[in-house]
């Protein structure tokens, strides 16, 4: 592996102009500051960096790369990227470190996290310290791509969200608290609504058990209660409870509400 000074730092990194947010046009991703979406792959494996620069590449998207986590602390600390995909095994430092010490500086920029298939407890970690998403190797540069959306649509809700949530066949009025289902109101307990609400606020992002557990329950509840209420909403907003396509279970992980492309 190549040293510190050899890892190739990003093009913009004397850019220290804040940007607000970013979004696609068509088949191109585009900052809502200036020029093409930053990407920083911090990966130490070389064929996963040349696959994701060919892939994010053809999509419009300016990627740069790192080896190592220290580097990326700084860049993310500089503002020097609009999103990062981050591989939880770093040789230098954990991935989960990178990611409390972005978070601490207090930057925002969106973290799509890297994990292997069996690693299920640093998932939960890095989501928890406040990565935006993941995506288990395998992976083909569609569900990375789809990840990126996600993320980027978050931050900007979060900039200014809109009161109306619409995906599909599901409505909520965040400002009235109407949800309707098929043109049908639906009604809900105000601790159902509080989830619901909770994953429309970060729709398209997973959140953990742990997590949801804290802002609706106010405390790490058995989770068992989660699963209860869960359930229940599924059995309101559901063509086929049993098949969700809203709700969505990340095995092990916690919920995501799906948001349409």
């Amino acid at each position: 592996m190549a040293g510190l000074g050899s890892a190739r730092l990003p093009p913009w990194g004397r850019d220290k102009r804040r940007r607000a947010g970013a979004h696609c046009t068509g088949d191109r991703a585009v900052s809502l500051g200036s020029g093409p979406l930053r990407v920083l792959v911090v990966d130490d494996e070389p064929a996963i960096r040349r696959f994701l620069r060919a892939g994010l590449g053809s999509q419009g998207y300016v990627v740069s790369e790192l080896e190592y986590g220290l580097p990326a602390i700084d860049v993310a600390r500089r503002d020097g990227a609009d999103i990062i995909v981050l591989d939880l095994g770093l040789p230098d430092i954990d991935g989960t470190e990178v990611i409390r010490r972005i978070r601490a500086s207090g930057s925002a920029v969106p973290i799509i996290v890297l994990s292997s298939r069996s690693d299920e407890a640093a998932k939960v970690d890095a989501l928890d310290l406040g990565a935006d998403d993941y995506v288990t190797k395998p992976f083909g540069i569609e569900e990375l791509l789809a990840r990126i959306r996600a993320a980027q649509r978050h931050r900007l809700q979060q900039a200014g969200e809109t009161p109306v949530f619409r995906s599909g066949d599901l409505t909520v009025d965040l400002v009235r608290r109407v949800v309707t289902v098929r043109g049908e109101v639906v009604k809900f307990s105000p601790r159902e609504y509080a989830l619901l609400r909770l994953l429309v606020q970060h729709a398209g992002k997973v959140l953990t058990h742990r997590m949801i557990l804290k802002e609706v329950w106010g405390s790490e509840t058995d989770v068992q209660y989660l699963r209860v209420y869960v359930r229940a909403l599924r059995q309101k907003i559901e063509a086929d409870p049993e098949r969700p396509v809203h709700v969505l279970t990340e095995t092990g992980v916690g919920y995501r509400l799906r948001v349409n492309e």
